[in-house]
């Protein structure tokens, strides 16, 4: 038999024993769901998966994707989380291979605790490396799911100099004008990572299409970029970070 599924299991009945029903009634509450929660929490989660890794290894990659699919099947929020954690850890198992392993628990995803990590952390790296994924990109830009509408901005996150910026661009104009605050906010994200690399850039852009971007967007671009008060913006100057 695999030793997957007795790993999995050692992780879900620690998560059990471990778990705090005020904590996990409080988890449920944040994140507004109805998915069940142990009530385990960060450091707790990432100790239990450093247990369950010193008696089982995980040698090939047909073990790497069952682990982190059954964690990710599982009922409790914590095994979502779990499988993010596992996923993340086996490095050398993140090749292309894995995009679809990805692609389904981005496509399942119900929320931003679950989408940012899979988004940036999983995904981003493989789409710099593999220009030819970008194509799955521009599709969930389009999608009637607004979670992988926020995945299409996302996954740049962590680009830096390797950012495809007429992407980006493209991206964040097609949905500017969406009123969803987590497509709004990840805009404001996105820009403002990118900031830390070219802060120039940012300020221009916001500046040329402040019409388009929501004040929430502004807002969270310019965060780090205070110094740039006094910007030309259409006929009159004034000061974009109290604008925005």
């Amino acid at each position: 038999m695999s030793l997957v599924i007795p790993m999995v299991i050692f992780m879900q009945q620690r998560l059990a024993d471990a778990g705090k029903a005020e904590d996990a009634k409080a988890m449920q509450a944040y994140m507004k769901t109805t998915q069940p929660f142990y009530g385990v929490k960060a450091p707790e989660r990432k100790a239990i998966f450093k247990q369950a890794r010193l008696h089982t290894k995980i040698n090939t990659f047909i073990e790497y994707k069952r682990l982190v699919l059954w964690l990710w099947s599982g009922e409790n929020r914590e095994e979502q989380y779990l499988a993010m954690d596992v996923a993340e850890y086996y490095r050398h198992f993140r090749t292309l291979d894995a995009f679809p392993v990805y692609e389904e628990m981005l496509g399942e995803a119900s929320h931003w605790d679950t989408l940012d990590k899979i988004a940036s952390n999983l995904i981003g790296p493989l789409v710099a490396e593999h220009r030819e994924l970008e194509e799955k990109v521009r599709q969930w830009r389009l999608s009637e799911n607004m979670w992988l509408r926020r995945a299409s901005l996302l996954v740049h996150l962590k680009h830096k100099q390797a950012t495809n910026l007429p992407l980006l661009e493209e991206t964040i104009l097609m949905l500017a004008d969406e009123r969803e605050f987590f497509i709004r906010k990840a805009i404001g994200w996105v820009l403002r990572e990118y900031a830390k690399t070219d802060r120039d850039y940012v300020v221009s852009f916001v500046a040329t299409h402040k019409d388009l971007l929501s004040a929430l967007t502004c807002k969270e671009a310019l965060k780090g970029c205070r110094d740039y008060n006094g910007i030309l913006l259409g006929n009159a100057t004034s000061k974009i970070g109290d604008d925005c």
